[in-house]
This record gives structure tokens, sequence and C-alpha cells, in this order.
């Protein structure tokens, strides 16, 4: 039997702290220069008085794969109200969650997990979700008014949807549960109460998931463009760009209403965050003291496989793992012919016996190893390596095989192909582009048509992954996860020190189209990763 043990694990992680010290060289010299005349802060022709910010998690500031207090004070829109206070500003009111947990409950049944930390463990440096229970209660209404409408997970449709604030809802899976703690009524929309606030100036940031949720879940949705009814989407869909165009408008045409000013964002190329971008397509170790000496019996296990792949022409399909370099990881892709009849036969043919041979095409049909253009999403790092529970119930239970044997072959990406939920392939990652790129066309458009501040933040992510920012102390924010500073845990949401990053992007744009002078934000003053 081959034994198989976890053999992956997370590079190790260096530079989460940066020290910098300097010397007072001139504390004797006796010259003194006049203080500047002090900067007037002013708001130009925008009204910051009642500032109402519309969006999804990023708009929040949902971090480390949570919302908690800390995050929401660093979310970008509160740091902008505080820029906009110097320049006649009001409050800007936050639907706090009850603690820095990030967990919440329906009727004591948990509905949202814990934040993520970073633990040391043996194998390195690891997120793990932080211990405790979160006191934050979905059912405990909130009394208003708030300013910041930001809905993790909210798709820009389900901004318009009535019954999205429902705490019945909430129960039967049809509402949110961030926007059911505060709002106004259970038939209530999340553009209607942002509306009811009468603001004099608003930030428009959403859209990001309708595309992202297919993205994390490695393609495992179905893109709808050209299907009009988002009623027939499922979660992970991809949104049809047009129901994306009428939802924004609808917001923006309501927004508008009154006279108000505005700022509105594009979205970034989600499959540039360190959540596609940190797992390696070949993690496979023959260093590692528990695979290594498994590659000589995996590669004869592979070896009539391959010799049918290559006699059906298809040699990029075989299985081979090497004992000096690293290896990818085996994976299903749906896209590919699928060659589970042709393997079976060819094994059939050559005296293997029929069960073996179903199983190996059944198994291996659609399979073929990971490349430079397949982007493994970052929860996979847990999982490869490690005996996949289903495949073995699937291949004892349903094929009949002996428990060792179906063991051998449950091994995540070794003998058992990663399934889609895992990995982007480059067909899904094409669904990906075309749908960001009619979204961000339309996003810009609309920005136009209503005469708004544009914030481009799909080129603010672009320039973070290619060179980073340098920042006052001499330290440079990139999108490396964990040690980088722009992304928190989760990989997918900005740390503090990136949200001040994205905060001085809107301050930019606003700054240009209104003629204000506002000071922005010292990135530096917020963490780029939570420590406990």
């Amino acid at each position: 039997m081959i034994q198989m043990k976890k053999y992956f694990a997370l590079l190790p992680m260096v530079g989460l702290l940066f020290v910098a010290c300097s010397d007072d060289d001139d504390a004797n010299t006796t010259t003194t220069t006049p203080d500047p005349d002090p900067v007037v802060i002013t708001s130009g022709t925008a009204d910051f008085s009642n500032y109402v910010a519309i969006g999804n998690s990023l708009t929040a500031g949902f971090s480390d794969n949570a919302l908690f207090i800390a995050g929401q004070e660093a979310s970008f829109p509160n740091m902008l109200a505080q820029n906009f206070a110097l320049a006649g500003g009001g409050d800007f009111n936050i639907p706090f969650m009850a603690d820095n947990l990030g967990g919440a409950t329906l009727q004591c049944n948990p509905v949202a997990g814990n934040r993520l930390i970073l633990i040391f463990t043996p194998d390195g440096p690891a997120p793990t979700h932080k211990t405790g229970t979160g006191t934050t209660e979905i059912s405990n209404k909130l009394s208003g008014p708030f300013n910041n409408f930001g809905i993790p997970g909210a798709k820009s449709y389900e901004l318009l949807a009535p019954g999205y604030g429902s705490v019945v809802g909430v129960a039967n899976g049809t509402a949110n549960p961030y926007f059911a703690r505060f709002s106004s009524e259970e038939s209530a929309t999340v553009l209607g109460d942002a509306a009811a606030r009468g603001g004099t100036f608003f930030s428009v940031w959403a859209g990001a998931n309708d595309i992202l949720l297919y993205a994390t879940n490695g393609g495992s949705g179905v893109d709808q463009t050209g299907n009009l009814d988002p009623a027939t989407y499922g979660r992970n869909d991809i949104t049809d760009p047009n129901v994306l165009a009428g939802a924004l408008n609808g917001i923006l045409q309501t927004l508008k209403v009154n006279g108000a000013e505005g700022v509105i964002a594009n979205l970034p190329n989600v499959t540039d965050i360190p959540f596609f971008t940190t797992v390696p397509f070949a993690p496979l170790d023959p260093t590692s003291e528990s695979f290594g000496p498994q590659i000589p019996a995996l590669n004869a296990q592979f070896a009539g496989l391959n010799l049918v792949f290559q006699a059906l022409n298809v040699p990029e399909r075989q299985f081979v793992f090497s004992e000096t370099a690293a290896s990818a990881v085996i994976i299903k892709d749906e896209d590919l012919t699928d060659l589970s009849a042709q393997i079976t036969g060819a094994l059939m043919m050559n005296g293997v016996d029929s069960g073996t041979a179903q199983l190996t095409g059944f198994l291996y049909g659609q399979a073929r190893p990971a490349n430079a253009n397949d982007l493994l999403v970052l929860p996979s790092s847990s999982i490869i390596g490690e005996l996949n529970p289903d495949a073995l119930d699937l291949l004892t239970n349903t094929f009949g095989l002996p428990a060792e044997t179906a063991g051998q072959l449950s091994v995540n990406g070794i003998t058992f192909p990663l399934e889609d939920q895992w990995v982007l392939t480059p067909q899904e990652q094409s669904a990906i582009e075309t749908a960001l790129t009619a979204y961000n066309q339309t996003i810009q458009g609309l920005a136009t048509q209503y005469d708004l501040a544009f914030v481009d933040a799909n080129s603010l992510l672009n320039e973070l992954r290619a060179t980073g920012f340098p920042q006052s102390n001499g330290s440079v924010v990139t999108a490396t996860f964990a040690t980088g500073g722009g992304f928190s845990l989760d990989g997918v949401h900005p740390s503090p020190r990136g949200y001040a990053i994205l905060a001085n992007a809107f301050v930019a744009a606003i700054n240009e189209k209104y003629g204000s002078n506002l000071p922005g934000v010292d990135p530096v003053d917020f963490t780029g990763l939570y420590i406990d």
C-alpha cells in the first residue's frame, strides 16, 4: 500500500514586521523655521455633509474572511468619511458587528465564521480561524440611521432585491445576514434604505461578486451571459453583463435623483489576487519525506495508463512525477474530451480486467497534469495530498474496492484528480476575463453618463501586483500573500493598509473631479497584517 500523508505546506513567511529608526542629527541646532500657513481643506463643488456608501464586502471593510469591528473601522468609506469631515462632512454611521471575532448566529445557529489569524505550526505559518464564539446575533436588529451599506456577499442585482434584508429569509437562504441585521423592514432593499438617507455624496463599488464567486469556487458555476433572469442563477454563476448594467444604472439613477454627487469604481481582475497566485501548479516536493519515497511506486502505477495516453495521441495527459524537481498536481479538466471509454477499451485489450479498466477510465478520462496556465485556489493548499473522504466513500461503496486500495486512489491531486472547485482552468479564466471586460466598460460608461468621479481599481491592483506601492517609512506594499501588506489572510480582501491605498485612490479621483483638496491617509498608519 502506498501511504500518503500531508506533504504540502505554505512557503515560510518572512518579513512580517518592518522596523524603522532614525537619528536626530540636528538636535543641537538653534535655527528655527516658521510654521507654514495651515492648509484649508475644501470640498470644491461637492457636498460631503451626508455621505452614503453602497457596495459589497469591499465597501463594508471585510477582511481576513470575516466582518468585525476593527475591519469595519478600517473600511475605505470610513477613511473617506474622516477626510470628508475636514471639509464639511457629517457623521458616518456604521452597522458594527458585536465584536472582533466576526462570527455570527441566527437563533444560535452559526451563519458566519470567525476571522482568520496567522498561527505558526511545525509546517510553517498557517491562516486559522480565531477561536471563540461570536456574539453577533442576526435577529437582534440595529437601529439606524446608517451610512455604510456595504453588504458582504451581495451581487449587483441583489442590492435592488426586496426582502434581501429579511431575517426569515436568512434562514431559508433568500436573504443576506449582514443586511438583515440593520434593514429597515423585512421587505426592504439595500438601495431603498441607502437612498432613504438622502445622501449628498455617495460611493458605489459593486459587481465584484457577480464574477468573484464563480472564480473562487474554481469555475464550478455557470456563465449566464445571455440569460437576463437572475432569478434562475445559481450562487456561483457569472452574471450576464446586461443584468449588471441594469442594476448599476438603477442604483445611480436613484442616488442621483436629488442632485447628489459621487464616485464609482471599476472592478479589479479577480484572478490577480493572492487567492489565485499563491499556490503553485507544481507543489509536489520530491524531498518531502511523505511524498518523495512514493514517487517510484506512483510512476509504476501510472505506466500502463501513460502508454494508453500515448496511443490516443494525448501525451500531454501523462502522469510522471519527478524525483528531482517539483511536480504538478493531477486535475480534472471538464473541458477536456472525455476519454473514459477509450481508456477502458485499450486497457482491456492489453489484458487488464474489466473492473480495473473501467475504474481507471472513470478516474482519469478527463484528467491531466496542471500547468502554468492553471490557477489553484488558495484553500487547495489544505487538501492537496490529503485523503479525499468523498472519493474514499465512492470507491469503497460504489465500486466495491477494499478500503486499502480505495485509500491509495483517493489522495487529492496525486491519485485522485483535483476537482473543479479547486482549479481555474484557462477556459474558465477566459469566461471571467470576457465578463470583466464587459462589466468595466459598463462602469466606465456610467461614470461618464452620470458625471461621476471614477476610480480605476483594476489598474490599481495591476500596479500593486507588478511593482507594489512604496510607503513613507521606506516599506513597499505588495500583493504577496500574508507578507506583502496589501491583502488580508483570505487572499481576496485587502488588509487595512490595502484599504488605505484604495481610499487614497478614491480621494485622488474625487479631488480631480470636484476640485476638493482632501489630504488622503497614510497607509503606514494602518496594519498590513493583524497579529494577535
